[in-house]
């Protein structure tokens, strides 16, 4: 009998975590979850011990590390409690770990993923702040170290299944990029200047964080998988394609020069790309409904408005520049999203921060990790002086 692969799973509390600790509860002969790491949700993640009793646990806070370790403290436990963003970065390079599933949101997980890439790890990545911020880096060091990428965002977990051996080969026309639309494609009249936080949140296909929701109001989180996926499969802009479509059934689809389209089908549930990285090349039970092909709704497609949800060009320009324009981008969305989600700045008010910060940020564009971080650094300055000036929260 084979020793179950040890996890790591950065993010445990947020929904990529719970969803993958789901699959490996399922399958307990077949992965450990040997280290769990969250931000500052001691709760949560006190219950997680309980339940999955790991080697390690990692809070990104160390003021939350010391809630931890005190909560877990008399319970019988062998389970060790570490504190801090260093802390992060080792427990993915921890030389016991076989697989780093990398689900924290945003920049944060941008040094414990590039952690994991030099340690030669198996990557299942959710974050994709890791290829918009520094695609040239993390690929260089995932080449050069021998790590292994596959992708659990459910479009790119779906290209990487129809693609052979996951990668761009000769014959390949385009990338077809789908996403659902989010809560406003079908509500042309909405005058989004007025939406609020939990309007922009209540997804109708997925269930997910409050700021990648957003972004998936605002089609941000299509433009930065984009960008992503320029760099997964080494497919150039141009040839990236994204379509509206609403039922959420194709995850989506690559294009081929003798006229076939292969796709992904599957229900909505995020169990389904997660149990297939984590047991590829193999498949395993993921704990999802099979798709009912004769009573699923008719499957229709259409082309995304941009005009009426701009973050999209903004994403593809951005991927034109190159350089630190990509971690820009990410960086103005990221201050921009939360000034809306705080109630501090109007749903329309998201583009027009991201436009003007790109604008004004210098660009480099042949960058090392620390023009990288500086750059996200300015632009989460102006982002945020932006997000407080009249002319633009409005």
């Amino acid at each position: 009998m084979s020793v179950p692969a040890r996890v790591c799973i950065l993010g445990a509390t947020g929904s990529i975590g719970v969803q993958t600790l789901d699959i490996v509860r399922r399958h307990p002969s077949r992965f450990v979850a040997d280290t769990l790491v969250a931000h500052r949700n001691v709760e949560s993640m006190a219950d997680l011990c309980r339940d999955f009793r790991p080697r390690l646990a990692v809070m990104a806070d160390a003021v939350a590390a010391d809630r931890l370790a005190s909560q877990l403290r008399g319970q019988g436990l062998d389970t060790r409690v570490e504190g801090g963003p260093d802390a992060v970065a080792a427990a993915a390079a921890e030389s016991t770990i076989d697989t780093v599933v990398a689900g924290i949101v945003g920049a944060a997980g941008l040094a414990a993923n590039l952690a994991a890439a030099r340690s030669g790890k198996r990557i299942l990545l959710a974050n994709k702040e890791a290829l918009v911020m520094t695609g040239p880096l993390f690929m260089s060091a995932v080449r050069q170290h021998g790590a292994t990428l596959l992708p659990i965002d459910s479009e790119h977990n779906a290209v990487f299944q129809v693609l052979p051996e996951g990668r761009l080969v000769r014959g390949v026309r385009k990338v077809w990029l789908t996403c659902s639309g989010g809560p406003f494609r079908d509500l042309p009249d909405l005058d989004l200047a007025s939406v609020t936080p939990d309007q922009a949140c209540k997804h109708p296909n997925w269930s997910m964080g409050r700021k990648i929701s957003v972004d998936s109001a605002t089609l941000m989180n299509k433009g930065l998988e984009v960008i992503e996926a320029h760099w997964l499969f080494g497919a150039p802009a141009e040839d990236i394609e994204v379509v509206i479509h609403p039922q959420s059934i194709v995850h989506s689809m690559v294009e081929y020069d003798d006229g076939s389209i292969l796709a992904q089908l599957g229900n909505p549930d995020m169990r389904t790309p997660i149990a297939h990285a984590l047991a590829w090349p193999e498949r395993i039970e993921a704990g999802v409904p099979p798709l009912d092909l004769v009573a699923m709704p008719p499957l229709t497609f259409r082309t995304p408005d941009r005009d009426r949800f701009p973050c999209l060009g903004l994403a593809y320009e951005a991927l034109r520049l190159g350089g630190t324009a990509p971690a820009v981008l990410n960086a103005a969305n990221e201050v921009a999203v939360a000034a809306f989600l705080d109630g501090g700045l109007r749903f329309t008010a998201i583009p027009r921060i991201i436009e003007s910060t790109l604008a004004r940020v210098p660009l480099v564009r042949q960058p090392d990790l620390d023009a990288v971080l500086q750059a996200d650094c300015t632009a989460r300055e102006l982002a945020g002086a932006l997000t407080r000036d009249r002319n633009f929260a409005r």
